[in-house]
């Protein structure tokens, strides 16, 4: 099976192009081939100059324009007539241009490979810098973890004594808030059993034997209560001094009075 035009190897030669050839061609002299958009623009100025290897092109067959996909007329006519020994001429400089054209490619290939595995080898080597500058990185990271994990071990260690010392603190005033709130309640205690001692209530309202006020007793040594007065009558306020009748609201503090005896009701 014939193969298309679109199938061959042939690509245009001119710089960064690279297409496929179909259709028509522009083939040169010195074995070069270009796509017809290229051609026409290159090749209407003169002198014409090859793209690919700056050679002049000034012969009249230097430049030619090529049908890829003749009809089946032209080729039974082109070669007829002419001498076995000229077809295979023509079909010998015919294969050295494909020849040529695919060592062209060829080196084209290897030159790109090349080109790619200088770019690939100076991205490893770049990239082993990389990792390397990574690798250190990461050892300085995994130091500096390792580090603070140190520290914070050591943060914990003293949170954990600071917390024991705050609950031991906590207990201790635990303890003595309780002693506290003991002593304070024993003291209001004493202070309540001892406030009847300092103030006595029949020393600042003693009431008579019929529920009248009845005035406090005097501070001077006081006579016997049952003396006999110039009646021969008993009388309780005998030998009393009865122009002072400030003696009988005369009060004492309880400190003056502590050791003083009160006298007896009979």
């Amino acid at each position: 099976m014939a193969l298309s035009l679109c199938d061959d190897t042939l690509l245009c030669n001119f710089p960064k192009c690279r297409a496929k050839l179909c259709g028509f061609a522009w083939v040169t002299a010195c074995s070069h081939a270009f796509c017809d958009q290229h051609g026409s623009g290159e090749f209407s100025r003169s002198p014409a100059v090859c793209p690919a290897c700056s050679s002049t092109l000034s012969g009249k067959l230097d430049i030619v324009r090529t049908e890829l996909s003749p009809s089946e007329d032209y080729k039974a006519i082109v070669l007829a007539g002419l001498r076995p020994e000229v077809v295979l001429d023509i079909s010998t400089r015919a294969l050295a241009f494909w020849s040529y054209q695919i060592h062209q490619e060829r080196m084209y290939q290897d030159y790109t490979l090349s080109r790619a595995e200088v770019q690939v080898k100076q991205l490893e080597k770049m990239l082993n810098q990389q990792n390397q500058s990574r690798e250190l990185d990461l050892g300085a990271m995994r130091g500096e973890i390792s580090s603070l994990k140190k520290v914070m071990e050591e943060y914990k260690r003293k949170y954990s004594e600071v917390a024991e010392r705050l609950m031991e603190r906590n207990r201790q005033y635990q303890k003595l808030q309780g002693l506290y709130d003991s002593l304070r309640l024993r003291n209001m205690v004493v202070v309540e059993r001892e406030e009847p001692a300092r103030h006595p209530h029949h020393l600042l309202h003693p009431a008579g034997p019929a529920g009248g006020f009845r005035p406090p007793c005097s501070p001077r040594p006081s006579p016997p209560f049952l003396a006999m007065g110039p009646q021969g009558e008993g009388s309780l306020f005998t030998g009393l001094e009865l122009g002072r009748p400030s003696a009988f609201f005369h009060l004492r503090t309880p400190a003056m009075e502590r050791g003083r005896a009160f006298p007896q009701d009979h």
